[in-house]
C-alpha cells in the first residue's frame, strides 16, 4: 500500500491534495499535518513512500523539516508544494534534498506526475526550475544579493521587507526576539543595506513580495 503523509498548515489544501493523490491512488494511505514538528514526528513514528510538505508553516519552516528528514531518511523522497514561485524557493528545496519543487497553482496532473517520477527515485525539475538551476552555473558576480542568504535568513529577509515587526516574526517563526535581531543585522551586512525600507524596496524591484 502506498503511503503519503501531505504537510500544510491550511486544512483546505492538505484535504485538496489528498483528493487528487485519492482519486489517482484509490488504496492509498494519505496522512495529513499541518506544521513541521508533527510531520517529522510522524516520519519518525512509521514508514512512507512520500512526504509533501509545504515551506511556511506555524513554528519551523518546510525546508527545516526537509534537512531534517533527509539526514535521517537519505531515500525518502519529499516534495515540496509552495504557493512561493520556483524561482524564489525552488534550488533552495533542492538544495536542501527535494526530489521535487512545485507551486500550488500547479494543475492536478502535474502534481501527480510527480509522485510517479520521485517515487522511481528520481527528481521532478518543472522546466521553470531547470532553468534556474542553469542560471547557478553563471559568475558569482551575475549572483543576486538574496541568493547570499542561508534559508532561515532569507525567510527572515522576506517578511522584514513585507513590513513585518522583530517581535511578530519571532513569534511567527517560534524563535526569540534576540534571535531574529541577529538575523536582520547578518542580512543587512550581507546585502550591503542600512534600513528594512531599503530590503522592502529590492524585494520589490526584484519581485520577491
Amino acid at each position: 500500500m502506498l503511503r503519503i503523509i501531505i504537510a500544510d498548515d491550511h486544512n483546505i489544501v492538505r484535504r485538496g491534495i489528498k483528493e487528487i493523490l485519492k482519486e489517482e491512488y484509490p488504496t492509498a494511505h494519505v496522512e495529513e499535518v499541518g506544521d513541521a514538528e508533527d510531520l517529522i514526528k510522524h516520519v519518525m513514528k512509521d514508514e512512507w513512500d512520500v512526504v509533501l510538505t509545504d515551506i511556511s508553516m506555524p513554528g519551523r519552516s518546510g525546508l527545516d523539516a526537509l534537512t531534517q528528514i533527509r539526514q535521517m531518511y537519505p531515500k525518502l523522497p519529499v516534495v515540496v508544494l509552495s504557493v512561493y514561485p520556483a524561482d524564489q524557493y525552488g534550488i533552495r528545496a533542492l538544495k536542501a534534498g527535494a526530489s521535487g519543487y512545485l507551486t500550488k497553482d500547479s494543475a492536478p496532473d502535474e502534481l501527480v506526475k510527480a509522485i510517479r517520477t520521485v517515487l522511481l527515485g528520481k527528481k521532478y525539475i518543472t522546466p521553470l526550475l531547470a532553468e534556474k538551476l542553469a542560471s547557478v552555473f553563471d559568475t558569482e558576480a551575475d549572483k543576486p544579493l538574496h541568493e547570499y542568504l542561508s534559508d532561515r535568513e532569507y525567510e527572515v529577509f522576506k517578511m522584514l521587507a513585507m513590513g513585518k515587526a522583530v517581535s511578530d516574526i519571532a513569534q511567527a517563526m517560534n524563535l526569540g526576539v534576540t534571535t531574529i535581531s541577529t538575523y536582520r543585522s547578518r542580512i543587512l551586512v550581507k546585502m550591503n543595506m542600512k534600513t528594512n525600507a531599503d530590503l522592502t524596496l529590492y524585494a520589490v524591484e526584484n519581485k520577491l513580495i
